[in-house]
């Protein structure tokens, strides 16, 4: 037994005192310091840190900062992501993956992500896949009022998953993130997509803005729906929200605006992996919804 390890038993820090996580990360260094065949003495110098500090990191005793975590990483030769343990860290499988795909392009991730879909079986099919047209983007950017038109363009029927969602819980969406919490919100969200895809092969879908923001959800829609991007500046979305009537946005709005440019700014790799966008910005409605309609019309027409 080293001195750190009877210091770390004397001082009488039991399992029972330890916090989960630091025992978990703990853990996690010190086997990946044994895989990487190094002495503890040898990642402390590494990473500038005293050998009794790493110690207590890998016996779950110590607290460390995130500078501290960063130096140990980098000293390890691995992510903060794989110290801290992501599920892409659960496994030499994972792992060897992460690697594959780690330098790829984005047009080269897409297609592995496409591919894997189908190879699990949860890719749909291309024919059934262009029958139901699902707008995102944030609120705002006319899913509503241009979905609506394309639906009777189109002949096909139209659903607003917002309100299908608060079909399923009962009330409205509000009360479901005040009452139930943002879990059980995906969780209907989820419920609402899946029953309109199973029930609908042809269907024009507004979808509520943060949809993109669970993956599951949103790998879902874009496995069985022709998606299209509704694009907006931040201003023309703060506005018609205001035209709607709801001014709550407005009540600070500076620091709404600024939320509002960030939202869409950490948003906007997601709505990028739309089949198609329409920025509706400078345009009236009839030119928005013209754009729109030409659009989909022609990706319907395309072989599948």
């Amino acid at each position: 037994m080293t001195s750190d390890e009877s210091t770390l038993l004397e001082s009488g820090e039991s399992d029972s005192k330890r916090h989960p996580f630091l025992q978990a990360l703990g853990e996690r260094v010190r086997n990946l310091r044994s895989r990487k065949g190094m002495t503890r003495r040898a990642v402390a110098l590494a990473a500038d840190v005293s050998e009794r500090h790493l110690a207590n990191l890998e016996y779950g005793t110590g607290n460390v900062s995130v500078l501290v975590l960063l130096q140990v990483a980098q000293a390890l030769q691995c992510s903060l992501a794989e110290l801290l343990g992501d599920i892409t860290t659960t496994s030499p499988e994972w792992l060897l993956i992460r690697e594959l795909l780690s330098k790829r392009s984005e047009a080269d991730l897409r297609r592995a992500r496409v591919q894997l879909g189908e190879m699990f079986g949860e890719g749909g099919d291309a024919q059934e896949r262009k029958g139901r047209i699902a707008l995102i983007g944030l609120r705002g950017a006319g899913k509503t009022s241009l979905g609506q038109r394309l639906a009777n363009d189109l002949g096909f029927p139209f659903i607003e998953l917002s309100r299908e969602i608060e079909q399923f819980a009962g009330c409205q969406i509000s009360e479901i993130h005040n009452l139930y919490g943002a879990n059980a919100y995906r969780r209907y969200e989820r419920r609402a997509l899946e029953e309109a895809i199973q029930i609908y092969p042809e269907v024009v879908i507004a979808t509520p803005g943060g949809l993109v923001s669970e993956s599951a959800n949103f790998n879902l829609l874009l496995s069985h729906c022709t998606t299209v991007w509704l694009q907006a500046d931040a201003a023309d979305h703060m506005g018609r929200v205001a035209a709607q009537g709801d001014m709550r946005p407005m009540a600070a709005s500076r620091e709404a605006m600024e939320d509002l440019k960030r939202i869409l700014e950490g948003r906007a790799a997601f709505y990028s992996k739309a089949d198609m966008a329409i920025n509706t910005s400078s345009r009236t409605e009839d030119q928005a919804f013209d754009a729109l309609r030409t659009s989909v019309r022609q990706f319907l027409q395309r072989p599948a």
